[in-house]
């Protein structure tokens, strides 16, 4: 929830970003019959526009170094486990926006019997954001926490499967002066989805999702409940093409009786083709409404985007990105069109150890004054473990 919607790249691309490729096998520690994993990454990078400016842009070299420590356990119908992942991010010209993050994550998998399965997590971000910023060079320090639940009835196998999903979390910032605290805000998500299996390989899917966005602001324009509808089908045929579509609609019902209500069309499409077993082409599109943003209702955004992850070796793998993006701001005239290509090459020097090459492009386009950008990433990572 943290996320502002002025970036719908940053959630759909994070998996995208050098370290994507990572095919590090590490090894664990026995502590106490729980298996402790460590691992390291450490990156360097020139990025020309940190700050996502048009102009008085700052660029820097960024040192990252970013450990993570796994601890889990796991026995035949269940499983648990805590990530805890501090980073440091040192701007080496610009002193002022070096940060440091901290991530804590619970995961729990149980399952009772074939027919009753329980997914529970948690998670507690502190970290610092150095684009779309409330203050022009100053980074705007954010916490948020999240815990959610998903249960599961039927068995995998069955004709007829039901999950029963429901989350809550928690957005606010630390800045000073109170800068940002109309975007502090408390969410709850409450969402059910039924799949009846049509072949095989194929399930149809009917979801139902509603959230209540809570500001703490009093008499914020923002509050609202958001409720969407969708159907769709997913399936998997043997392990070259697997897929997940859902299409409906969303409409969004402010507690202010001054905001006009939204209605969305909505979709998500999740495709992946093997045509062989080091070679794989993906494609993503997604439309939603997110939360407003610089003074708009909400921000209605729109991404599509096209990948190819190729092994040349058992060594080597090269990484393709490109996508597109548009955002509209409603309750605005300002509309931003945004593209954004990735291409990285992964070297798997040893068991323990990956390096990448990376290149990131973004680019905005906003009809907005001041609103527009570039921006080009060059960056090495070495991905290190046990």
């Amino acid at each position: 929830m943290a996320i502002k919607p002025h970036h719908p790249f940053a959630l759909i691309l994070a998996c995208s970003y050098p370290g994507y490729a990572w095919s590090l096998d590490p090894q664990t520690i026995n502590v106490y019959g729980f298996d402790f994993t460590p691992t390291l990454l450490f990156s360097e990078s020139y990025d020309d526009n940190f700050r996502e400016l048009e102009h008085n842009v700052q660029s820097s070299m960024v040192t990252k170094i970013a450990p993570s420590f796994e601890l889990k356990a796991e026995d035949r119908n269940s499983a648990t486990r805590v990530i805890w992942q501090p980073t440091r991010n040192i701007y080496h010209d610009e002193p002022d926006a070096s940060n440091t993050a901290q991530r804590v994550r619970l995961d729990s998998i149980m399952e009772f019997t074939d027919r009753h399965r329980l997914k529970l997590e948690a998670e507690w971000r502190k970290y610092e954001r150095t684009t779309s910023t409330a203050v022009d060079g100053i980074n705007d320090k954010i916490h948020s926490d999240r815990v959610g639940g998903l249960y599961t009835y039927g068995a995998k196998s069955a004709a007829n499967q039901i999950d029963f999903g429901a989350n809550y979390a928690q957005l606010r910032y630390d800045n000073s002066g109170g800068t940002n605290d109309d975007k502090e805000r408390n969410t709850t998500n409450l969402n059910t989805t039924w799949y009846h299996r049509i072949g095989s390989n194929t399930r149809s899917l009917l979801e139902y999702d509603h959230t209540i966005f809570d500001y703490l602001l009093s008499n914020s324009p923002r509050s609202s409940k958001s409720d969407a509808v969708l159907a769709g089908a997913e399936w998997d045929f043997t392990a070259r093409t697997s897929g997940k579509v859902r299409v409906g609609y969303e409409h969004k019902n402010f507690d202010d009786s001054n905001s006009k209500d939204l209605n969305n069309p909505r979709w998500q499409v999740d495709l992946q083709w093997k045509p062989l077993t080091y070679s794989t082409f993906t494609f993503l599109a997604r439309q939603a409404l997110a939360e407003g943003d610089d003074g708009a209702d909400a921000v209605k955004t729109t991404f599509t985007q096209v990948g190819w992850r190729h092994g040349w070796t058992e060594r080597i793998t090269s990484i393709f990105e490109i996508g597109a993006g548009r955002e509209v701001y409603e309750g605005q005239s300002r509309t931003d069109d945004l593209r954004e290509y990735n291409l990285a090459l992964a070297y798997k020097m040893r068991r323990w150890l990956d390096i990448e090459v990376g290149y990131r492009y973004r680019d905005d386009n906003s009809d907005a004054e001041n609103q527009s950008y570039e921006r080009n990433i060059f960056q090495i990572s070495f991905n290190v473990s046990l």
